[in-house]
């Protein structure tokens, strides 16, 4: 079967909403971890280290969920939510959010025919003071909208701002208001950059101590950046799967990363990781056949793995991105990511993977699909009826197919 023929009522299953956790264990390892390895056996999360294979580089996303989600308020009462999706001016993550000054997003707005015009206003106290954040629409972006943030102390950045006045973009399947407990809650123990506007969720179960762990078992650990965007929640709503247009990300890989990764296996910590790892490859490919990056910041297109004709030895697509960042005096990689994958697709870079138990209908479980073949269903049906939560604050799975 091609890509062309999947069809997404087949990629679906029977999820009761108390199924769903709306708030996370009060301890992170121990939720549930279903390991399938061929079989399925049932684990608590804290056991990882003693079920992974210490052969291979486990690699994270460290990204950071910044409070995105704005709360105005019009002249007449009505609220409006501006939900920041990524920076358009200045379109660096890093130098945006560092601002001192008037900085764009694209943002999707709610309640948006209640703000027709104008500038919105929102107070906040920062260090004893209050300060008025404003908001103004400058134009669209696909389907979402431009607006123009800025605010009366030149001292405080807009990650600060963010972190004074912003509410955290919890999902909105947990169908509730987001908590004062979401700020640690919803955010793994090790992100350090700033950028996403939802977590990448299979990380959310480990704690120091299952690092520590993983350090004394002598697994290997590295870390890449994919800044994860509100589109990992969108369902596909096509029939078929190739009339779905997939979400855009950026992601950063340093020197270091991609040197460690040229000789391993890799368990990848998070769909996002695994997104991550796989485009790795196929930049490499386009190196390899005479692409040129230049200056600007490269990309792999939906369906580019699917349309590709010949392998490529993945040791030699790294060295080929390594020689890329040599030539351009860099360290670190930078590139925006469109790649979806469903049944059909073969891995390059990922040989087993850390997952959480995602959404029917969702480009999320084809990838679970097109890595563990039909035992999904298997695997899905186990958990549901051996009591496992689901979705972003639910229990977790290993996958690590036997070679």
């Amino acid at each position: 079967m091609s890509y062309g023929d999947i069809k997404i009522a087949d990629y679906t299953y029977d999820l009761p909403p108390e199924r769903i956790a709306k708030y996370p264990l009060p301890e992170r390892d121990k939720s549930k971890l279903l390991v399938w390895d061929g079989n399925i056996s049932d684990h608590i999360f804290s056991e990882l280290p003693a079920l992974t294979d210490h052969a291979s580089l486990m690699v994270f996303n460290n990204t950071r969920v910044i409070r995105a989600r704005i709360i105005f308020r019009t002249a007449s009462g009505a609220i409006i939510e501006v939900f920041c999706l990524e920076p358009h001016s200045p379109a660096e993550f890093s130098m945006n959010l560092a601002s001192g000054g008037p900085v764009e997003w694209k943002c999707l707005v709610g309640n948006l025919k209640r703000w027709k015009s104008g500038m919105l206003e929102s107070r906040f106290i920062h260090d004893g003071k209050e300060h008025i954040l404003s908001a103004e629409r400058t134009g669209t972006a696909g389907d979402a909208f431009t607006v123009r943030f800025s605010w009366n102390e030149a001292g405080l950045s807009f990650a600060g701002v963010l972190e004074c006045l912003g509410h955290m973009p919890i999902p909105p399947y947990l169908d509730r208001d987001d908590e004062e407990s979401d700020v640690s809650a919803y955010q793994t123990t090790y992100a350090r950059i700033n950028g996403s506007v939802a977590a990448p969720t299979a990380g959310l179960h480990f704690t120091p101590s299952v690092l520590a762990g993983l350090d004394a078992a002598g697994i290997p650990r590295a870390e890449v950046t994919l800044h994860v965007s509100a589109g990992t929640f969108r369902p596909v709503k096509s029939e078929l799967i190739c009339d779905h247009m997939m979400h855009s990300e950026h992601f950063f890989v340093s020197k270091q990363t991609l040197e460690r990764l040229r000789s391993r296996k890799t368990t990848a910590v998070g769909t996002t990781t695994v997104r991550t790892l796989e485009s790795l490859y196929w930049l490499g490919m386009s190196l390899y056949e005479g692409r040129e990056f230049k200056d600007r910041i490269p990309s792999v297109s939906q369906w580019e793995p699917y349309e590709k004709e010949g392998e490529l030895d993945p040791a030699v697509a790294i060295d080929c991105l390594l020689a890329e960042l040599e030539r351009s005096g860099r360290d670190t990689l930078e590139a925006r990511t469109d790649i979806i994958i469903v049944p059909g697709y073969r891995f390059r870079m990922v040989s087993s993977m850390v997952t959480n138990f995602h959404q029917p209908h969702s480009t999320l479980l084809l990838l679970v699909a097109a890595f563990a073949g039909e035992n999904w269903k298997k695997i899905y049906n186990h958990a549901l009826a051996s009591g496992y939560r689901f979705l972003s604050y639910g229990d977790s799975m290993l996958l690590a197919p036997r070679t």
